[in-house]
């Protein structure tokens, strides 16, 4: 496999968690070079975070080890005059700086966006914030919990009886990452023509709201105020879960044809020809009724024959798995998926990470070394930044090779 897309661009980690270090391993991933900042003793939070008490106490819990595999570590007091040499130097050798402190944190420290471009005017600078660095709630602490509420989210999970509920994982956390990760490739790209480095201003709230899309634009668009409806797809009937002998099953028959070919399959024919459920519209008003004939259908077989059979006749269906069958199912070890890495301990244990999802030319991105422990690489700070230099002026941007292509010979 030839370099990944990202080889070469240096990024100065200075985030914390969850939202920050999951659009940091995401590029890692990409193939960039990432280098943790941490506070002295300390470090990320999510070093202390995670299901095992033990791994916590050593600095090491889950929660860090999910998404710091192929990073540096480096201590850095950003109070500390002689750390504070030391960072400038490797932001002016850097490509990006990626922060979620919460809004203003970064200029009191000395670091406003004036300041990093006089350090590095090529610098891309993306900062991670629950609301942006604007507006009335800038300044107001936020976790993901607090951007589910206010985005609308916990409105719609669950059904009219039980909304809101919290999504069962920090979806806006790893939403923000995501939406951050995106603009930096953009602003990459951008910087390739322009020379010029920019800051980038990631609003977890307002990448939530947009990541819910039809939810979102039934309203603005339509001015249907969205309702929770548990675990049936508001846009189509039948499609939700449903009963199978053993346990639930999921099935999306979206398109008249799929209706069709389920109902034949359930050897309930005569409910493509009820009037009730003929068209798309009629199975949405009429869903409890045409869920309750399918469910006493499909509780004569269980899930896994029902997915085999409607799968295979191009009926979208699959069983619910718990998280481990889902790491676990022959088609995530069929791509690679899952890494298996060296503790950082050096105990001898295996970790296992997850990838991104995306085959670079057939192949996973994966990480290839273990999360750093605290500190690891404060030590090899001067080698890192020799090496920063000289990727730096190995890698001068497209437009600025052209600029100096068009002035070479020219004289006042």
């Amino acid at each position: 496999m030839h370099e990944r897309p990202l080889a070469g661009i240096r990024v100065l980690d200075l985030t914390n968690v969850l939202a920050g270090p999951y659009c940091s391993y995401q590029l890692m991933l990409l193939g960039a070079d990432v280098v943790k900042v941490e506070a002295p003793g300390r470090g990320d939070l999510a070093r202390q975070l995670g299901s095992d008490a033990e791994l916590n106490r050593r600095g090491i819990g889950a929660s860090f080890l999910a998404q710091n595999a192929g990073k540096k570590s480096v201590e850095l007091d950003l109070k500390d005059p002689a750390d504070r040499a030391t960072f400038e130097e490797m932001v002016g050798a850097a490509d990006v700086l990626l922060e979620n402190f919460r809004a203003g944190v970064m200029a009191r420290l000395g670091y406003d966006q004036e300041r990093l471009r006089a350090l590095n005017p090529a610098l891309i600078a993306c900062s991670i914030t629950g609301f942006g660095q604007t507006g009335p709630m800038s300044q107001a602490p936020a976790y993901d919990q607090i951007i589910q509420g206010l985005s609308g989210m916990m409105s719609v999970t669950g059904t009219r009886e039980t909304a809101p509920l919290r999504v069962g994982f920090p979806v806006c956390d790893s939403i923000g990452g995501l939406a951050a990760a995106l603009a930096i490739v953009a602003a990459v790209a951008a910087r390739h023509r322009t020379g010029d480095g920019c800051h980038l201003d990631v609003s977890m709230l307002e990448a939530s709201i947009s990541a819910m899309g039809w939810t979102v634009s039934n309203y603005l668009v339509a001015g249907e105020p969205p309702e929770p409806t548990g675990d049936q797809n508001a846009t189509a009937a039948p499609s939700g879960t449903f009963d199978a002998a053993d346990g639930p099953l999921n099935i999306a028959a979206n398109r008249q044809e799929q209706f069709e070919t389920l109902c034949r399959l359930v050897d309930r024919p005569d409910l493509v020809a009820d009037a009730r459920f003929a068209e798309r519209e009629g199975r949405k008003v009429h869903r409890a009724e045409l869920n309750d004939e399918l469910n006493r259908a499909l509780r004569q077989r269980p899930a896994v024959e029902w997915e085999r059979v409607l799968t295979a006749a191009g009926v979208p269906a699959a069983r619910i798995l718990t998280v481990p069958q889902a790491v676990e199912s022959e088609q995530l070890q069929h791509r690679g998926f899952i890494a298996q890495l060296p503790f950082p301990d050096g105990s001898g244990r295996r970790l296992n990470v997850v990838s991104s999802g995306v085959l670079y030319d057939g192949m996973p991105l994966t990480p290839t070394d273990p999360p750093p422990v605290l500190g690891q690489h404060n030590a090899a700070v001067g080698e890192l930044l020799t090496a920063w230099r000289v990727a730096q002026h190995s890698m001068v941007p497209a437009a600025r090779q052209r600029a100096d292509i068009v002035t070479e010979g020219v004289t006042e």
